[in-house]
């Protein structure tokens, strides 16, 4: 079992949701309301030093239900490992805490996550379009937008 399961079960128990191991690496499905108390945890302790957040991503599961996922990559330079946190989100107002006051490199992963599939990141400093022109309609990563456009 990966070395940071152990910590963050102990440290927040009711946190984490699920453990998965597939072909070498862990995700651990985590409460989205906790991400950045345990994003803080993970980069802090230093036993665990994963200062470094590569990626954020988001998922659309539609027609599934919690429909979205966020997904953090992390990586300790420090024990060459990496790690991978994910967050599941409601289809209807999907929101998360932002994470940009833990790890600076959230800032555009999550204003690209916002401006592609529409999640909600609360406390961003900058939260608007990146990609898209600022009057764009709609989300072009979600499943249910059109394939040729509007």
């Amino acid at each position: 079992m990966h070395r940071a399961v152990d910590f963050l079960q102990e440290r927040f128990p009711e946190d984490v949701l699920e453990v998965v191991e597939f072909r070498g690496d862990t995700t651990l499905v985590v409460n989205p309301k906790a991400i950045r108390a345990l994003l803080t945890a993970l980069r802090d302790a230093p036993e665990m030093g994963y200062k470094y957040l590569s990626m954020i991503a988001a998922v659309d599961y539609y027609p599934a239900e919690p429909r979205f996922g966020v997904v953090y990559n992390l990586y300790s330079h420090r024990y060459r490992d990496r790690l991978t946190l994910k967050c599941l989100l409601p289809g209807e107002a999907p929101v998360i805490d932002s994470v940009v006051s833990v790890h600076a490199t959230a800032d555009f992963h999550e204003r690209e996550a916002y401006d592609l599939m529409g999640i909600v990141f609360k406390g961003h400093p900058n939260l608007k379009r990146i990609l898209l022109p600022e009057d764009f309609v709609g989300f072009p990563l979600r499943k249910e937008f059109p394939q040729r456009g509007q």
